[in-house]
């Protein structure tokens, strides 16, 4: 198993990978899959039906796997999903899902920073950093690559698409299209994420393709149906433009306002 502290409890049942270190007064409960190479620093608690991946690292007094906080969760067997590579900071709390069908899952490579929340039904990607006192509300799907500033909240059955950068102390209620940044509360987009997406090694011809979607829903005045009409008529789009696109079409809440 690797080590473990005299003051640790696992319960006999959990299944723990190789190479585990377990620091003091953790607790590991029955359902519980834990991978190989994670490291528990001191008073985690891990519990509730959770299957964890390789190399995650939990920092002193995270809460992991607990029930929801939904007055319609009956006790059923709900689930967290997370992946692999992943670090979480002190205090960081994670809550299974409050439904059978949609388990709460945490993607790979992710950062969450202290005191953030992850609340019931979220769906989180790959590569997203979330921090510190960030608070998530049920349902919540963050794409890929995200990266949400402190103290920032956001609503329940809100999307945040893939290299959105969200700036701190922001109030979300409505989706987040993909490449963009902003902030504010309430949340408004205030232009193409152009630096992550530099840094993040997309071409010049993807960013200009994405700042000509970017400024037809947000700069030529057109309202939502308008302009998703017009980009009907975009020619050869690229794969990016198609993801900000669909964003749009398919977004339930409606797409954060621009400013």
């Amino acid at each position: 198993m690797g080590t473990v502290h005299k003051t640790a409890i696992i319960d006999n049942n959990a299944k723990i990978g190789k190479n585990v270190t377990v620091g003091p007064n953790c607790i590991i409960g029955a359902n519980v899959t834990l991978g190989n190479n994670c490291i528990l620093q001191s008073n985690v608690i891990i519990e509730g039906h959770t299957t964890i991946g390789n190399n995650n690292c939990f920092f002193n007094s995270a809460v992991v796997g607990t029930i929801p906080q939904d007055l319609k969760y009956k006790n059923e067997p709900t689930e967290l999903v997370i992946g692999d590579n992943n670090t979480f900071r002190e205090f960081v709390t994670i809550n299974t899902s409050a439904t059978m069908e949609e388990p709460t899952t945490i993607g790979s490579d992710c950062l969450l920073m202290a005191y953030s929340h992850i609340a019931h039904n979220c769906q989180i990607g790959n590569k997203v950093i979330i921090a510190n006192s960030v608070q998530l509300a049920g349902h919540i799907h963050i794409h890929d690559n995200v990266s949400i500033g402190g103290m920032t909240a956001v609503h329940q059955f809100v999307k945040i698409g893939k290299f959105a950068f969200v700036g701190g102390k922001s109030g979300i209620k409505k989706d987040v299209p993909p490449f963009t940044r902003g902030e504010g509360f309430p949340y408004y987009v205030a232009g193409l994420n152009t630096v992550g997406l530099q840094r993040s090694g997309f071409s010049k011809e993807v960013i200009y393709a994405l700042k000509k979607t970017y400024k037809l829903f947000y700069k030529s005045k057109m309202n939502r149906t308008q302009a998703l009409e017009k980009a009907k008529h975009f020619e050869n789009l690229l794969p990016e433009q198609k993801l900000f696109i669909d964003f749009v079409k398919e977004s339930e809440r409606g797409i954060s306002r621009g400013k």
